[in-house]
């Protein structure tokens, strides 16, 4: 299922414009992603195997697009960094899907769930006198 808009009705229009509930999820996944301190987005066990082992990056993971009557459901399943306050980024995460799908779209979308499912700590690399050559 597809959402489509039919611009017919305007007959300065050429047709009608259908796009498909995948291009939404990326569309989210991306500007999830690109939030300051979400961590990561977390997609099923299939997904982050193929990842890792030289798959191509999927970037619907770990978002959920249902079309109804009532307008486009996002669900974002996601990790924040540690230290972060969780309601500040789960709303930022909700602001920036809406606005983006907007924006790319024209779509109204009528929820945004965030899911928090997990806590992800910044790697530091520990230097030592060993890694300077004197």
């Amino acid at each position: 299922m597809a959402y489509t808009k039919d611009l017919r009705k305007d007959p300065e229009t050429l047709g009608k414009i259908e796009i498909a509930p995948e291009v939404i999820g990326v569309i989210a996944g991306l500007a999830a992603s690109e939030v300051e301190n979400v961590g990561a987005m977390q997609g099923g066990f299939a997904s982050e195997m193929r990842e890792k082992f030289g798959g191509t990056v999927n970037y619907r993971k770990g978002v959920k697009i249902e079309l109804t009557e009532n307008g486009i459901l996002v669900d974002l399943y996601c990790s924040v960094l540690f230290g972060a306050t969780i309601p500040l980024v789960a709303e930022s995460v909700q602001s920036a899907v809406r606005d983006t799908i907007f924006s790319m779209t024209g779509l109204d979308v009528a929820e945004v769930n965030v899911h928090i499912v997990g806590v992800q700590f910044e790697k530091t690399d520990v230097m030592s006198l060993d890694d300077f050559t004197l």
